[in-house]
């Protein structure tokens, strides 16, 4: 078979006065006409840089070796000897891209219908009305409900499922031979993801087109992708087959991607991590690593890294939390939002307890009520109606001042700790202002040296104080907002989807931090999330909503095993699991 797309010796630069900043080393593969390549790998494993090379999109600083020979009108061209000028006839029309972040990649001024319409319209000589009418059917092709009307909204205006439809629809309007899907699914809920992934292999098997899907997710490529490559420090590690790779990888690095996602049949202790598997030679490895190697360490205490808890010991954890007072209870809570045309039933009549000690888990698809039930709890969103009683009082009924010193006891990480932090603060001043606030310790000396082990305890050192936010890695930053909570020493956390938007490897760190944190200070969860493996994995007791109100309420394994309502069992099914 003749590859569409040939890309040799490919290796990728970012010079500085200093040094040369090698961040892919000579990689070399094909894609063939009519398949879905699958690129996987951790954030700066090259997978994202490479492909954008492809594409001309790198900024002019970048110094690229290598050639991308693609196949077009029965000739091959060189992508990378290509002008400027000359790539807007390849891209968009021939070579097409979906990026991770609808909403940072459409026009936030212009509605979405006209968005798609002008890319039409710059390589197509039609009319305006012409031009339209495919808008539409495209709309329709991707399976977007109301597309007309969608035509004439602007992009804060849907949900985040509908602007990745219409960045497909934007992919596709030119019917491109390439198709790059850059992480298109990775903020989306399970069930939106499945949408998208089926959409994409429709649209793939209608039109013939090629994809390349870059994600970190190596279960969700093998749903997906015919063949697969590992990425890992700029170097492809492993390629093959979806399902060899998959159910036999060879390399120690695919291993530790694989493993590092909670599993669905058993729960771990402690979720291995990328560093479990590698071999030291590996990790510090910054050059050319062969194509294929095999764990020389054979991963020979693998076995402690499968300790399980089993159902008798999870039984016997709960007969001790739940023989205690709760402590929280919400009572008949709702938040209603009103809007110019109607009122918005956020959370309805919602009834659970928290006991301490406990990880609640909150599952449910995005505009369910998870996020706004969090924030009604820590009285960042009023209520409508219900009661919300801590220790024998309703905060419902709080004057300020006692919310206020509440905060002290109810702490929140999000989701996205790098605009949750002051860039122009250092991050040990942002750990140590709430203990000011709160007048926790006796002196600011007394609460630096605070900081210091807190910082310690959460996997950073002490150097890290007189640090920015901009100097860290997402994971280290979800560090230092765990850090930032915890210096309070709450008795109630809620993690705000605190971990969906990092690798499945850095995932697994974080995750494991919470547990130990949790086991240390005696911390209750109510952890939030769209990915219900993460939260069957931490959850004690589940909580599914479904528009405002609670589908589903019990033990986390017990409601994986058995789910009772068709919502549940479509939120599991929906899980990517793997070939």
């Amino acid at each position: 078979m003749n590859p569409i797309l040939k890309i040799k010796n490919l290796s990728i630069y970012f010079p500085s006065k200093t040094e040369e900043n090698k961040v892919v080393y000579n990689i070399s593969f094909n894609l063939n006409k009519n398949e879905i390549l699958g690129i996987v790998g951790e954030s700066g494993s090259g997978k994202s840089v490479s492909t954008l090379a492809i594409l001309g999109l790198l900024p002019k600083s970048a110094k690229i070796e290598g050639e991308f020979l693609f196949s077009f009108n029965d000739k091959q061209i060189d992508l990378a000897k290509l002008t400027n000028k000359e790539f807007q006839t390849i891209r968009g029309n021939e070579i097409s891209m979906i990026f991770q972040e609808p909403m940072s990649s459409l026009n936030p001024s212009l509605t979405c219908g006209y968005q798609v319409l002008e890319i039409i319209l710059q390589h197509n000589k039609i009319s305006k009305n012409e031009a339209k009418k495919q808008v539409i059917e495209l709309f329709n092709k991707v399976k977007l409900p109301r597309a007309e009307q969608i035509f004439s909204q602007y992009p804060h205006q849907i949900s985040g499922g509908q602007k990745q439809r219409v960045m497909i629809a934007m992919a596709i309007a030119c019917k491109p031979k390439i198709l790059i899907a850059d992480e298109p699914t990775t903020a989306l809920d399970v069930t939106v993801q499945k949408e998208i992934i089926l959409l994409l292999k429709e649209l793939q098997q209608e039109t013939e087109m090629s994809i390349i899907f870059i994600t970190h997710d190596l279960a969700l490529i093998s749903e997906i992708a015919d063949e697969v490559l590992v990425m890992y420090q700029g170097n492809i590690v492993e390629q093959g087959k979806a399902e060899q790779v998959f159910k036999n990888p060879k390399h120690e690095y695919t291993k530790a991607l694989i493993h590092s996602k909670p599993s669905l049949d058993v729960r771990l202790k402690v979720l291995p991590t990328i560093d479990s598997f590698l071999s030291e030679e590996t990790r510090d490895k910054k050059q050319e690593i062969r194509l294929n190697e095999v764990n020389r360490a054979e991963l020979s205490d693998f076995a402690s890294l499968r300790e399980t808890i089993t159902t008798k010991q999870r039984q016997k954890t709960h007969k001790e939390l739940y023989s205690k007072p709760p402590l929280l209870e919400v009572n008949n809570l709702a938040t209603y939002f009103n809007t110019k045309t109607s009122i918005v039933k956020a959370v309805d009549d919602v009834s659970l307890k928290i006991y301490k000690g406990e990880t609640l888990g909150l599952v449910g698809e995005s505009g369910c009520g998870k996020t706004t039930l969090g924030r009604t709890i820590m009285q960042l969103e009023k209520a409508t109606k219900g009661s919300i009683i801590y220790k024998g009082k309703d905060l419902t009924k709080l004057s300020k001042k006692e919310i206020k010193s509440l905060r002290k006891e109810i702490q929140i990480i999000f989701q996205d700790p790098f605009s949750s932090l002051n860039p122009r603060i250092l991050v040990g001043e942002a750990i140590l202002e709430p203990m000011q606030v709160h007048k926790l310790y006796n002196s600011d000396k007394e609460r630096k040296e605070k900081v210091f082990e807190i910082l310690e305890k959460v996997g950073l050192d002490k150097s890290h104080y007189y640090r920015y936010p901009h100097e860290f890695s997402g994971g280290q930053r979800q560090r230092i907002g765990i850090a930032r909570t915890i210096a309070l020493q709450p008795k109630l956390i809620i993690c705000d989807e605190s971990v969906s938007a990092l690798d499945v490897s850095v995932q697994a760190q974080v995750l494991n931090l919470l547990n130990k944190l949790k086991k240390d200070f005696n911390f209750t969860y109510i952890f939030i999330s769209h990915d219900l493996s993460v939260v069957k994995y931490m959850a004690d007791q589940l909580v599914v909503m479904n528009q405002g109100k609670i589908e589903e309420i019990g033990d986390a394994d017990d409601i994986y095993a058995n789910p009772k309502t068709e919502y549940t069992k479509s939120l599991i099914n929906s899980i990517p699991k793997g070939i």
